[in-house]
């Protein structure tokens, strides 16, 4: 897996640009990965919900919990879908709208120096296998392309919202990442 600097985008991803992002106040500051999980309605994956909802398109009549979703505008820079397909949707020079109110390592605002990873998947499911075999070959590949970036920064959502967002949740296996990211290096 490589990323083009020029544009921002992982080669053999499945390129899908979402219209919610902006431009961070400093493109060069990309210093922290945040891991995150999704799945729309929760818990039911492999439907086109979460692509909408990245691209604006989701239909907010199609099932109840929809409703609160209505007019929200977020992003994120990957998805892993549950069979390791991986999607980008904003380039890593911009700012994807992942995180909202959040503070890490005395930072606030923290869309606007890291990468949003969602995996598809939630709070109370194991992720698959493959959806950690492509994190970690999509971490190696920001980490190789962008140098403020290294396997020591990675955190998830719960971290840097605590109180507001539980993701990636008690099933997001940190530890294996860690091993296989030690495996890379």
């Amino acid at each position: 897996m490589k990323i083009n600097k020029q544009s921002g985008l992982i080669e053999n991803a499945i390129i899908t640009l979402s219209p919610n992002y902006d431009k961070r106040p400093d493109q060069h500051d990309l210093s922290g990965i945040v891991i995150h999980n999704i799945s729309l309605p929760p818990g039911e994956f492999g439907d086109t919900f979460i692509d909408d909802l990245f691209l604006n398109k989701l239909d907010c009549s199609a099932h109840p919990y929809f409703e609160q979703l209505d007019g929200l505008k977020v992003s994120s820079h990957i998805l892993i879908r549950r069979n390791g397909e991986v999607v980008q949707f904003v380039p890593f020079h911009q700012r994807a709208w992942h995180a909202g109110v959040s503070q890490w390592q005395g930072r606030e605002k923290c869309n606007d120096f890291t990468i949003g990873i969602e995996l598809e998947g939630c709070d109370d499911k194991p992720f698959a296998e493959v959806q950690y075999t492509e994190l970690v070959q999509v971490i190696k590949a920001l980490c190789h392309a962008y140098p403020k970036l290294t396997y020591e920064k990675i955190t998830g959502h719960e971290h840097i919202a605590p109180g507001r967002k539980t993701d990636p949740g008690p099933y997001f296996d940190w530890q294996k990442l860690t091993t296989m990211l030690k495996r890379e290096k």
